[in-house]
């Protein structure tokens, strides 16, 4: 049976969708790999660029690209970057002319919400946040049983409330919402029903400090068990 062909892009040496070419030249998918998506879906490809056609998609990405490039400043010695994610985002909310911005935070995080606030409103932003436990909900709702607890079976736990959070922020019709330190499938959840623009300033990471690469960066050393091969259950 021939095998599936899947778009593996983090496999790629070539990086032909990025070439070190002159700007008048133009790019070649010849010596792409077989696993490229521009091979496998030049369709699809195509559809998606013509999404940039539409006014408002065009002058967002425009936007995003010229956030992209002010991130750097040419120097004698090279490139050289200039701005923390949380500049970024004021300088990139003011291209976009946002004034009304939402963050939806972990309690766990609810320092860190307090702290962006107060840089966010003394930029001259509106500033509306929510908390995941939020509807003070408890567990036991979403089929929790008392010892999934994590203080123990004994004490009332509100479940982490991602969709309200979404729901909160639409209804109150912000500008950009922004995604602070969220869990893995609550984070999930807020996405899905989110339905207005949406980045991410942290995500939640227990054991670094909220910096999830710092395990990828020791993966060959005091992280090795995550190279570790094992079969899944449902294998």
């Amino acid at each position: 049976m021939a095998k599936e062909l899947h778009a593996m892009c983090a496999r790629c040496a070539r990086r032909l969708c990025d070439p070190d070419i002159g700007a008048n030249e133009v790019p070649s998918v010849d010596e792409a790999p077989y696993f490229c998506p521009m091979k496998l879906f030049p369709e699809l490809i195509e559809k998606a660029i013509v999404e940039y056609d539409k006014t408002e998609v065009k002058e967002f990405a425009r936007l995003a690209s010229v956030q992209e490039f002010e991130c750097y400043e040419q120097t004698g010695k090279g490139l050289k970057t200039k701005f923390p994610r949380i500049e970024e985002l004021i300088q990139f909310a003011n291209k976009c002319g946002y004034h009304k911005l939402g963050i939806a935070f972990c309690i766990g995080l609810a320092n860190e919400a307090g702290m962006l606030t107060n840089i966010l409103e003394n930029k001259g932003f509106s500033v509306v946040s929510v908390c995941c436990k939020l509807g003070a909900t408890a567990k036991e709702r979403i089929d929790i049983k008392p010892e999934q607890k994590i203080e123990g079976p004994e004490r009332w736990e509100s479940m982490c409330n991602p969709i309200a959070q979404a729901e909160v922020l639409n209804a109150e019709k912000v500008d950009l919402a922004i995604m602070l330190g969220l869990c893995i499938g609550h984070d999930t959840l807020f996405i899905k029903y989110c339905r207005v623009p949406m980045t991410v300033l942290a995500v939640k990471d227990r054991v670094t400090g909220h910096n999830p690469l710092a395990a990828l960066y020791l993966s060959q050393s005091y992280y090795g068990r995550l190279l570790v091969k094992e079969k899944r259950a449902d294998d």
